[in-house]
């Protein structure tokens, strides 16, 4: 072959092998791009914008931060249907997930006669069987009942220290509900005695830790009556009790047995309380009572050692003189007597007569309150009306009175406290002349009687006649139409069987459409205040686990927020995720999937009626009701109304009939540590 051939074939397999080489990049190239934007269009349509695409030869990796596990799956997917599988690379990462916050641990225990129940949550790592057996020591025979539930979460700082002080705090006090978590102790006890109330108060201050804040509301069976008060009356309607206090049991039934004896009928409440003036109460007051039967009619009130008689008006002046004379004679030295035989006393009513100056102050039963009548001086009508604003409403009060100089000077005084006393009935008239204050109502409260004639002697001083005619109807008493605690949570649960709250999808904020439904169990909550009850919220099966947790928790707390910006009470509610737990129906199917997402008031504790139940009953600490933060409650379990009935103290051990007498309330007290303190102060509680 000539040289020149043989260049010239060399030349043309090169430059083909050139041809082809450059052929083949273009085709990888294009490939390249072409596989590049067709994953990221994919991609970018079904809403993975945060997946990046690169592509290197013939492979495609996929790069970013994928919101989740199954966000990177369906990225990998898409990238599979649009190339070959085995070209895709996976760069992708996953943020670290969220710590699941710890639950709050906390034990609530209720002792009484019966024994001690415990119910709660602590730590795996505490020593349950040694809390347990520290309990049963302070038991002694009594039952023990064990209703904690543990989680496997770290001890909390403060939890050991707090727990031995909760401990202690149950020896000392027999009848008695105390709450703890790691940063808080409440502490609700009933004592026999002031003296017994106030060491109890004393000692456990003393011991408490300084790093936490302790609740104290401890209250002893006899209520402190102040000023001490008896009126006994006969007039047109019989002999009745305005206001009757005894210092123990033997001496209540000898004013009640005198007032029999004076025409009494019926049942009467005599209270016993504490700070009678002396010893000789009832004798006394026996005294009174005969002295108002022997003169055939007219009142005997006594406020603390002064003692006021008044007559009827008809009264023979001898007859009055001889009863008056017999009575100073005979009350024991302490006791101050003042007799009235008043003159014929006309009470008009309009405020408009000019023979007997009158100031009359009637209240409507919508509330409206229009004073009409006379007053000394501006001085006076200004303070009336602004004292009857302050206590009926500014814009219910209608002023019509006039001036008249002449009136006694005690007329302030009288006004004054006779709008007090107006303000203590649902609708009545209230009548102030010289020598007469007198009130007429109607009541919702069967002791408002008792509080106005304690009221009225306390303010108007000895010697002073007023009438109260206050009746009592049960139709204005806003207790007895209240619905049960069981009530409140069927009818809530009733308006979430009609129509369930919804969400966004994967959110917990409340859908438009379910605001109907919240509006009715706001209007539900508006006599449910005092119920304590769980909202609880669950989730289906679909996702992990702890996002379904913290998802129902969020929902239910939603609901919670949603209620308070209707202007509900939600200091008597709690709001719980349970996740995924308990469901009622298949998660199989969508429907069943739909019908677990769900939210439910749940009744924590009933509100107990403390009018008429007696003191170790009316006092005992209502029964411990289950954290809102366990998640773990076991529906076989007893509820906490179920727990109140079983460990509710007996009536029939009550010691005397004086156990009777209802306790005073007085809010519980809150000690924080010391400003000076350099320890951190602890949490407020969730």
């Amino acid at each position: 072959m000539r040289p020149s051939q043989f260049l010239m074939a060399s030349a043309s397999l090169v430059v083909g092998a050139f041809l082809a080489l450059f052929a083949a990049i273009l085709s990888v190239n294009a490939i390249e791009s072409f596989s590049e934007e067709a994953v990221q269009d994919a991609l970018t349509l079904r809403g993975h914008e945060w997946a990046q695409v690169q592509s290197d030869g013939l492979q495609v990796v996929l790069s970013g931060n994928a919101p989740s596990e199954a966000m990177r799956f369906r990225a990998l997917s898409i990238a599979g249907g649009e190339v070959d599988a085995a070209r895709v690379i996976d760069n992708m990462t996953i943020p670290e997930a969220e710590i699941v916050a710890p639950p709050r641990f906390s034990i609530e225990v209720l002792r009484n006669n019966s024994g001690i129940s415990m119910i709660g949550l602590i730590p795996t790592q505490s020593d349950r069987e040694a809390l347990v057996d520290e309990v049963g020591n302070i038991a002694g025979k009594a039952e023990v009942t064990d209703l904690l539930e543990v989680a496997d979460y770290p001890i909390p700082a403060n939890w050991d220290t707090t727990l031995d002080f909760a401990l202690y705090a149950l020896k000392q006090l027999p009848r008695s509900k105390i709450s703890m978590d790691a940063d808080k102790v409440s502490i609700t006890a009933v004592a026999d005695s002031a003296e017994e109330q106030q060491d109890w108060a004393r000692l456990l201050k003393r011991k408490a830790p300084r790093s936490i804040l302790l609740s104290l509301d401890i209250s002893a069976p006899r209520p402190v009556i102040t000023p001490f008060t008896l009126r006994f009356l006969i007039d047109d309607e019989g002999a009745r009790f305005d206001a009757c206090s005894a210092h123990d049991a033997i001496g209540r039934a000898k004013i009640i047995s005198a007032a029999t004896e004076a025409g009494l009928e019926g049942v009467t409440n005599c209270i016993i309380g504490l700070g009678v003036p002396s010893p000789d109460w009832a004798d006394a007051a026996e005294m009174g009572i005969n002295a108002v039967a022997a003169l055939g009619g007219g009142s005997v009130t006594f406020s603390d050692a002064d003692v006021t008689l008044v007559a009827l008006d008809t009264t023979p002046q001898a007859t009055f003189d001889r009863v008056v004379g017999e009575l100073e004679s005979n009350l024991p030295d302490l006791y101050s007597l003042h007799s009235v035989l008043p003159e014929p006393v006309k009470i008009d009513g309009t405020g408009e007569g000019e023979a007997t100056p009158e100031f009359v102050a009637t209240l409507s039963p919508e509330g409206q309150v229009q004073l009409r009548g006379r007053l000394s001086d501006e001085a006076l009508r200004s303070a009336a009306e602004s004292f009857a604003r302050a206590k009926f409403g500014s814009t219910a009060v209608y002023p019509a009175t006039r001036l008249d100089p002449d009136l006694p000077s005690n007329w302030p005084t009288r006004v004054l406290a006779g709008l007090e006393a107006l303000s203590l009935v649902h609708s009545g008239v209230i009548v102030v002349q010289p020598d007469i204050v007198d009130i007429r109502g109607r009541t919702g409260d069967p002791e408002v009687a008792s509080e106005i004639s304690r009221l009225l002697g306390e303010k108007l001083g000895a010697s002073e006649n007023f009438q109260v005619n206050v009746t009592y109807e049960e139709s204005l008493n806003p207790t007895l139409n209240l619905p049960t605690p069981e009530e409140c949570a069927a009818n809530i649960n009733a308006v979430l069987a009609e129509k369930k709250i919804t969400f966004a999808p994967s959110s917990a904020n409340i859908e438009a459409s379910a605001a109907e439904t919240v509006d009715k169990i706001a209007e539900i909550m508006r006599d449910c205040s005092d119920v304590r009850m769980e909202i609880a919220g669950y989730t289906d099966s679909q996702g992990r686990e702890e996002m379904n947790l913290a998802l129902s928790q969020n929902r239910a707390q939603a609901v919670l927020s949603a209620l308070l910006s209707r202007r509900i009470l939600t200091s008597n509610l709690s709001a719980v995720g349970y996740g995924e737990e308990n469901p009622i129906a298949d998660n199989g199917t969508e429907e069943g999937r739909e019908a677990n997402r769900r939210i439910e008031f749940r009744l924590l504790e009933g509100v107990s009626d403390v009018e008429d139940a007696p003191a170790e009953v009316e006092a005992a600490p209502e029964t411990a009701e289950a954290p809102a933060e366990d998640t773990a409650a076991d529906d076989t379990a007893p509820t906490a109304s179920e727990t109140a009935e079983a460990d509710a103290p007996d009536a029939t051990t009550t010691d005397s009939p004086e156990d009777t007498a209802a306790p005073p309330y007085s809010g519980p007290e809150v000690f924080a540590p010391d400003a000076d303190d350099p320890r951190p102060a602890p949490r407020p509680e969730r």
